[in-house]
């Protein structure tokens, strides 16, 4: 299990009010209807998610990347799991023709609203059962999905990754280091329910098995 970095770059770039996002509107009724992952989660207002969530092509790199370093080729299977709108997915089938691609989300509407090319591959479903047989997949992510899941479904996410892998495995979750990056977690944050420490994110990996490589999201 190895810390890696994929998506940090991404992240810091994305300039955040902490305060704003607390004090603008209620946020317990902004988060009511994020948990829903419906429009206004993906496509509404940047108070209540994404504001807007359209594919830019910064997920190419990422894919790149992940394709150098874990040695996918064509003929292996992927699986991201929170798979939103299936923009990672996209990239890997352009940047590795061949490989055979699945995704899973919770959402209707991301799945709905996907892209054409990844839609036909893509389920509704929970990552806590994962409807693929035992050792299916050569790789699996999941990119800014499990911290959404309460520790008991957290628990079942992990080991049906590892069920369903046969090979390397990537995720990428959010934690905090400080009493400063918990308290913007908390102020920015709309649908995690996971409010963990590295060290903690790691106890809970060793005890379910967890296998593959980690990130962290840190709100600085």
């Amino acid at each position: 299990m190895v810390y890696r970095q994929f998506v940090s770059v991404n992240h810091s770039s994305t300039k955040r009010d902490y305060i704003a996002r607390v004090t603008e509107r209620d946020k317990a009724e902004v988060a009511e209807l994020a948990i829903q992952y419906d429009y206004d989660y993906w496509d509404g207002s940047r108070q209540t998610g994404y504001g807007g969530y359209k594919y830019d092509g910064r997920w190419r790199k990422v894919a790149d990347a992940m394709i150098d370093l874990y040695g996918i080729k064509p003929g292996m299977r992927v699986l991201d799991v929170g798979c939103g709108k299936g923009f990672l997915l996209h990239d890997f089938l352009e940047a590795c023709p061949g490989i055979e691609v699945a995704g899973i989300d919770v959402s209707r509407y991301a799945i709905e609203h996907a892209m054409e090319k990844v839609k036909p591959h893509i389920k509704q479903g929970s990552a806590t059962k994962l409807p693929w047989p035992d050792d299916h997949f050569d790789f699996i992510i999941s990119i800014n999905a499990l911290h959404n899941l309460y520790v008991y479904d957290l628990w079942s996410a992990l080991k049906e990754i590892e069920r369903v892998g046969r090979g390397s495995k990537y995720l990428c979750v959010e934690a905090y280091r400080n009493e400063r990056e918990k308290v913007n977690l908390m102020y920015w944050q709309l649908t995690c329910r996971a409010f963990h420490t590295p060290a903690e994110w790691e106890w809970i990996f060793q005890q379910t098995g967890y296998s593959g490589d980690h990130e962290y999201i840190f709100f600085e």
